[in-house]
């Protein structure tokens, strides 16, 4: 890292890759949001600390908050960003998996890739001989929920013994907001309809990580009573990317997990509004919700582009 940047001391030993969020323990999310604030408040420090650094972006899927703030993270702290479209990279398709891994690692110094599968990740990641982070795969969102925590931070001092209430799809978000909860000891509280809950294992695995933090991981049916006296609330997509063909069933079973003005009612009175956007207003949340001096979200836009150059630094250093 560039003499300009602060040195970074891990006494812990952090993995190379972000696949998943299980990769770090609560002290690594810890020292993330120490770093992410710093980054946030003197960006200077840091406008040198990836010189000839480059970074191959790997994107599957349309993309604007991630795709955006990473390169222009990465360009702030004075590396290189190229940007790989499904039409250039085919993983698995056009060419294997271990080969455009194997191929990357001889050019860059870290691959961000925003993929389809999960499973497609994690054989990026074991053939590539440099840091592989997950900007997005069917299972998990780490940089968006670490993002998410880092912001209730700011608004609450810290996130242990926070209740935030997830409404909505069980999706990858959901499962990375349980990851990141467990980490930073919140009381995370995910209501699903029927046959739309979080993947079971990562539950259970969860619920076990959030017992070293004095955290909690439950389930309920009705949103209503996983929102009473939540402090945060959140939602995502009823309808994921590459789910847009169940989109109109799901507007029929998920209408009744609108986060609206009745439902943020039940939630403590100091309560924000989180969405990890784009939002479908009218959809999973209103208008009046998202314009509301509760919502938070543009603040956690804003956010990723400090977490994930802390990240960055963190697996480079």
């Amino acid at each position: 890292m560039n003499s300009q940047a602060p040195a970074q001391s891990h006494t812990l030993n952090l993995s190379s890759d972000l696949l998943t969020g299980t990769e770090w323990s609560a002290a690594h999310v810890q020292e993330l949001f120490r770093l992410s604030a710093d980054v946030k408040a003197h960006p200077d420090r840091y406008k040198t600390a990836l010189a000839g650094r480059s970074f191959a972006m790997i994107f599957e899927k349309p993309s604007l908050r991630t795709r955006v703030t990473f390169e222009v993270g990465i360009a702030s702290m004075g590396g290189t960003a190229v940007y790989l479209d499904h039409a250039d990279t085919h993983l698995g398709d056009r060419e294997s998996v271990p080969d455009v891994a194997r191929c990357l690692s001889r050019w860059v110094h870290g691959i961000v890739a925003r993929v389809f599968s999960q499973e497609a990740l994690e054989v990026l990641a074991a053939y590539a001989s440099v840091p592989v982070i997950n900007a997005l795969s069917d299972v998990y969102h780490p940089c968006q929920t670490l993002c998410d925590f880092f912001t209730i931070k700011e608004k609450f001092g810290s996130a242990r013994g926070l209740k935030l209430a997830y409404v909505g799809d069980g999706n990858n978000v959901c499962h990375s907001l349980m990851v990141a909860g467990a980490r930073v000891g919140a009381h995370v509280r995910i209501a699903t309809p029927a046959g739309y809950e979080p993947d079971a294992n990562i539950v259970a695995a969860a619920r076990r990580d959030a017992a070293a933090t004095q955290g909690t991981i439950e389930l309920f049916r009705a949103p209503e009573e996983a929102v009473s006296g939540a402090q945060a609330v959140y939602t995502d997509v009823w309808a994921s990317m590459g789910q847009e063909s169940e989109a109109k069933a799901r507007a029929a079973i998920f209408a009744a997990y609108q986060v609206n003005a009745k439902l943020m009612s039940q939630a403590a009175p100091d309560a924000v509004f989180l969405h990890c956007l784009p939002a479908h207003r009218g959809s999973e949340v209103t208008d009046e919700v998202m314009e509301s001096p509760r919502s938070i979200v543009f603040d956690e836009a804003e956010n990723r582009l400090h977490v994930q150059k802390a990240i960055l630094l963190m697996l480079l250093s």
